[in-house]
C-alpha cells in the first residue's frame, strides 16, 4: 500500500476553525426566496400565455411525455366508493360475477371469431 499516505494520526489543519464560516455575511436574507418567487412568477405568466398550446402540441406529439404529466399530479392513492352493490347478499353478488363473467368469455368468443 505505497500509494496511500502515511497516518500520522494528527489531524490536518483545515481552512475554518469550528463555527466559523467561509462567507461570514451569508446569503442575503430572502434572496433565495426572491429567486424562487421570480421563477414561479415568470412560470405562471408564460404558461398563461402559451399553456394551452404546449400542452395541445404535448399531447399530440409526445403522448408519453404527456401522459407522465397527468400521472406526476394525480393523487398517488385514490378510494372509490361505489354502493350499488352493498345490499346484494353473498349468493347474490356471486351470481352477479358469474353472469359478469361470462358475458366477457362471449364477447371475447365473439371479437376471436370475428374477421379482422
Amino acid at each position: 500500500m505505497a500509494d496511500q499516505p502515511e497516518n500520522t494520526g494528527r489531524k490536518q489543519a483545515t481552512q475554518f476553525k469550528p463555527g466559523q464560516s467561509g462567507n461570514p455575511n451569508g446569503r442575503p436574507k430572502g434572496s433565495r426566496n426572491k429567486l424562487n418567487e421570480d421563477f414561479v412568477r415568470a412560470l405562471s405568466d408564460d404558461f398563461a400565455e402559451h399553456g394551452d398550446a404546449v400542452i395541445a402540441a404535448v399531447r399530440s406529439e409526445k403522448p408519453d411525455v404527456y401522459l407522465k404529466v397527468v400521472a406526476s399530479l394525480s393523487p398517488k392513492h385514490v378510494e372509490v366508493k361505489d354502493e350499488r352493490l352493498d345490499d346484494l347478499e353473498r349468493d347474490e353478488l356471486a351470481a352477479f360475477l358469474d353472469a359478469v363473467r361470462e358475458a366477457r368469455r362471449a364477447r371475447e368468443a365473439d371479437s376471436e371469431g370475428a374477421v379482422h
